[in-house]
């Protein structure tokens, strides 16, 4: 016999199926007002959603949240601005849907093309970050999909007030009912009975802690875009400018360590004279990063403690840092492809045939060249605002946005023709 929240559960994934066949009707206008609104929304309501966050994180406080989950978690002026610029972005970009694109005419006649289409109704499972609920509700219905959120207990009431917001948005302007909705409940089986509706619901997306991760891929009846860890590495070549790698060291550590995109490894090739490498070893213990090297890299201070091999796959979230000396180039690469999560990966060089060879080899989603590991985010790669990474191969890589949440259809037009 089903619960009350099992059933609740199967009108939330009924109504997702009807607004998303509806949504494929729908103007992309309608929803550029729509987000738009929510922009709107965001800057009146400014003092209920510090309210409902203020709850979350007294809450999150007594239940001793590190500091880097209360920092996700808070809804400070800065986020709900960037929230603010991330509808506007996303109202901005072009529509993909509807676009055509591949198009061939056969010997006989026939005018074959595909058409980008939604994928449907978009299952989102998320813990801490209450923008997630904006950035997702926003991609999901720029790429005309219907969403459905369930974020985690920690962020309820910050999730509440903004889903409402956006329910209110989308019901000015006249978008189907159960476009954008939100998993009314704390309840942890929730999750389960929600992952198998593979009827109703297309795609199930989660973003949190790598065991979230984990559950939600081993339970799921729905096909899962995800990645697990942001083991993400910096490599100072012997080539390397010292004035740029120097702050990059610092801000991909540094800036917030608590996200997925922070350095994780740093690897310093050997061939760097030992005044430079002493250098950057000291910028990053200057600002308060507890360091694990192997024995190269231990001798270049007696307070780099000793690492592990469990260290070269740790993701540390805070202000650790595992750091390995390398013979090169290629042991570089080789280390980056063993142990890394393939989510993003850095070189600091000046010689063009190294960052070119760095660039071909390292099996990551994102791989940068001279410049931070933290610019892996859709916001900064100019989508507007990003549902998830994946460092999956399939369907959908790296920072995820409206082209990613999209699937096609083949037309063939003809004029009468017949196969022989």
């Amino acid at each position: 016999m089903e619960s009350k929240l099992q059933k609740t559960i199967d009108l939330i994934a009924a109504r997702g199926r009807s607004a998303a066949l509806a949504l494929q009707d729908v103007k992309t206008e309608k929803i550029n007002k729509t987000l738009l609104e929510m922009a709107r929304q965001l800057t009146k309501e400014s003092e209920l959603l510090r309210k409902a966050n203020a709850r979350d994180l007294t809450a999150g406080k007594k239940k001793g949240l590190s500091p880097a989950m209360l920092d996700r978690l808070t809804l400070s002026s800065k986020a709900i601005n960037a929230m603010i610029t991330g509808l506007k972005e996303v109202a901005s970009l072009p529509a993909s849907v509807g676009t055509r694109y591949e198009l061939r005419e056969r010997p006989n006649g026939l005018n074959i093309y595909k058409v980008r289409t939604p994928i449907g109704v978009v299952g989102i499972i998320y813990e801490s970050r209450p923008n997630v609920t904006v950035d997702a509700a926003a991609i999901c219905l720029k790429s005309h999909n219907a969403v459905i959120l369930r974020g985690g207990s920690e962020a309820f009431h910050s999730n509440m007030a903004l889903v409402s917001l956006f329910q209110k948005a989308a019901e000015m302007n006249k978008l189907p009912t159960g476009s954008v909705q939100f998993i009314p409940s704390t309840d942890r089986s929730a999750i389960d009975h929600l992952l198998t509706k593979d009827e109703q619901i297309d795609l199930i997306i989660p973003r949190g802690g790598e065991s979230l991760i984990r559950t939600v891929v081993e339970k799921s009846r729905i096909p899962v875009i995800k990645h697990y860890k942001g083991i993400c590495h910096v490599f100072i070549s012997a080539k390397a400018d010292m004035s740029k790698a120097l702050p990059i060291i610092v801000n991909a550590k540094v800036q917030r360590p608590g996200v997925c995109n922070a350095m994780e490894t740093l690897l310093i090739s050997s061939k760097l004279p030992i005044g430079r490498r002493k250098q950057i070893i000291n910028a990053l213990i200057e600002k308060g990063v507890t360091l694990f090297g192997d024995p190269a890299t231990r001798e270049l201070s007696p307070v780099i403690k000793a690492a592990t091999e469990n260290d070269w796959r740790a993701e540390y979230l805070d202000l650790r840092c595992a750091v390995r000396t390398v013979n090169g180039l290629e042991e570089a690469i080789d280390h980056i492809n063993t142990y890394g999560s393939h989510h993003t990966d850095a070189i600091v060089t000046e010689h063009q045939k190294e960052a070119d060879r760095f660039v071909q080899m390292v099996d990551s989603a994102s791989v940068m060249v001279n410049t931070s590991t933290r610019f892996a985010d859709g916001s900064e790669y100019g989508m507007g605002c990003e549902i998830g990474i994946s460092t999956d191969k399939l369907h959908s890589r790296g920072p995820m946005g409206i082209d990613d949440l999209t699937t096609y259809k083949w037309i063939v037009e003809g004029t009468g023709q017949i196969r022989e």
